[in-house]
């Protein structure tokens, strides 16, 4: 057990050369290893050594810098999922509504909708085990759900209009995993695509996106990835390369004992030179970031929306002999003009490091773009163009956009509490046939449909049923927010969730932004030229 564990601490197989056993010679390994010796031996009581173990990789991974981590066997998992474009279940997405399973979408081709579960539907039972009415959490009922392909679950569904519940026999499958929350036409000719993740499948479901709305006439394209947190980089080079002529740098990465490896551009522009332009905010990292730096850097888009994360650390993924692995940062990304997308961190405070939104917000960089200013120690000059754009942590868009102010302490609370979901839930559940009758699909709905006062209404009585205290001042101040969201929520239990970003685009100030700019010739272009940014610059 003692070698054992060890060899989990120290990872003996994944390091270079001899590396390993200079560690075991040196005073800091003979340290470590005598450590656990001594608390083996004489510690006063009993030890788990595989906690034990993880507690030291974890503690070492720790002084490093942010992004190195240990993942047990369950987070690999868990971690590798949305990224591999598949699971194994029965095909739906869900809400748990006061205890009880709603089924929000039903995935098309899966086993669910072979065998007829509807959307609107709610699980009582799964497997003869009640899921309803009792305290359940999310994680609990997948677990139920989710099983080996060719496996059973047998489920008692409660169905509106049917006195009595009734069974479905769902044989489960792989399940694909999308990574397109919305792909439409905005206009006749601006299409409008929202990728969530980068994962295994996200080039292929990027390149059907654009094929279908090009054949819907589109010449020029809204990207978004704000709230896209990155994924798999290839992916990032895949999609890049439907806009980069052939060959053209998209990123390269270094670390000191890793040498430089650059990525390139492999494909030609789909878009035959066509406005794009990449909506980014703080939330964007990673892939994202890569992306969204080779286009600026190579003046292909106009970057809209506020700066983006700054997560700039190449990780390794390094598997240990149980399932568990190390994700271990081994270079540093770089864009093509040799900005470091990186921002910066203490070794050792990942609380610090996290802190960085807050840091941004206390200093108002989210709301005025005068705050925000670079030294010239990080300018770097764009490929094409040779207009100025800046490193030292995340991408600095080129139109700055700040952070909506009309949200309310109240709003925060209800979406706590998921009230407007559930009003909305509730409304969809009662009067389906009735919505899609008058409306029968997204643009019909999002063009006509308008939130009755009597369903306003129901937000406050949800509200005080959920122990939400309301606040008029509040409600009037964030009223057309809380009211669009419900809106969007509707449309997306009633058609899918491209009709929910339909919706919530049009009071989305970072997408009309860009839709503004990508409308505008002059605009765009003088901004590919450094004309018309809106921020500070010494």
């Amino acid at each position: 057990m003692k070698k054992y564990l060890l060899m989990t601490v120290l990872s003996v197989f994944l390091l270079p050369g001899n590396a390993f056993s200079q560690f075991r010679l040196s005073p800091e390994g003979l340290k470590m290893e005598r450590s656990l010796q001594m608390i083996q031996g004489l510690y006063v009581d009993d030890v788990d050594n595989k906690q034990l173990a993880e507690a030291a990789i974890r503690g070492m991974l720790r002084e490093l810098d942010p992004h190195s981590t240990y993942l047990n066997e369950e987070e690999v998992k868990a971690m590798n999922e949305p990224l591999q474009g598949n699971f194994e279940g029965i095909g739906i997405s869900f809400n748990m509504v006061t205890d009880t399973l709603y089924v929000m979408e039903v995935i098309g081709g899966g086993p669910s909708q072979k065998v007829g579960i509807m959307p609107g539907d709610k699980f009582i039972f799964v497997n003869d085990t009640l899921i309803a009415g009792v305290e359940m959490n999310n994680q609990d009922v997948v677990r139920r759900l989710r099983g080996p392909k060719g496996t059973v679950a047998e489920v008692k569904v409660q169905r509106r209009g049917v006195p009595q519940l009734i069974t479905f026999r769902i044989v489960r499958d792989m399940i694909p995993i999308t990574s397109i929350d919305a792909a439409y036409m905005v206009t006749d000719e601006i299409g409008y695509i929202r990728l969530s993740r980068f994962g295994i499948s996200s080039g292929k479901e990027f390149r059907q996106a654009e094929r279908t709305l090009r054949k819907q006439g589109m010449k020029h394209l809204i990207f978004d990835l704000t709230d896209n947190g990155g994924g798999i980089l290839q992916t990032a080079n895949e999609i890049a390369s439907e806009f980069l002529g052939n060959e053209k740098l998209i990123v390269y990465t270094e670390g000191k004992n890793q040498p430089r490896f650059t990525m390139n551009a492999t494909g030609t522009d789909q878009l035959n030179g066509g406005k794009v332009v990449v909506l980014v905010n703080s939330n964007s990292a990673s892939a994202s970031e890569i992306l969204a730096g080779a286009f600026q850097d190579w003046d292909r888009a106009v970057i809209v929306g506020r700066r983006t994360f700054g997560k700039g650390l190449v990780q390794r993924q390094l598997p240990l002999p149980d399932g568990a692995m190390i994700r271990l940062t081994v270079a540093r990304y770089y864009t093509p003009t040799g900005r470091s997308i990186q921002k910066p961190y203490k070794p050792g405070d990942p609380d610090g490091y996290q802190q960085d939104f807050m840091n941004r917000f206390q200093h108002g960089e989210l709301f005025d773009a005068d705050s925000i200013r670079f030294p010239d120690s990080l300018k770097y000059t764009t490929l094409v163009n040779r207009r100025t754009v800046y490193g030292g942590g995340g991408i600095m868009p080129d139109y700055f956009v700040p952070m909506d102010t009309t949200g309310t302490m109240l709003h925060a609370h209800l979406n706590a509490n998921g009230v407007i979901n559930k009003v909305a839930i509730a409304e969809v559940d009662k009067r389906r046939s009735d919505l899609l009758q008058s409306y029968p699909d997204a643009v019909t709905y999002t063009e006509s449909y308008q939130i009755p006062e009597v369903l306003a209404g129901k937000l406050r009585q949800q509200a005080e049923t959920e122990g939400v205290k309301w606040d008029e001042e509040e409600y009037a101040q964030s009223r057309a927010l809380i009211l669009l969201q419900l809106k969007a929520l509707i449309a997306r239990d009633l058609f899918d969730s491209s009709a929910y970003f339909r919706v919530i685009n049009e009071e989305n100030d970072i997408f009309m932004e860009g839709l503004r700019i990508i409308s505008d010739e002059e605009r765009y272009e003088g901004l590919l030229k450094g004309v018309g940014s809106n921020y500070a610059q010494k």
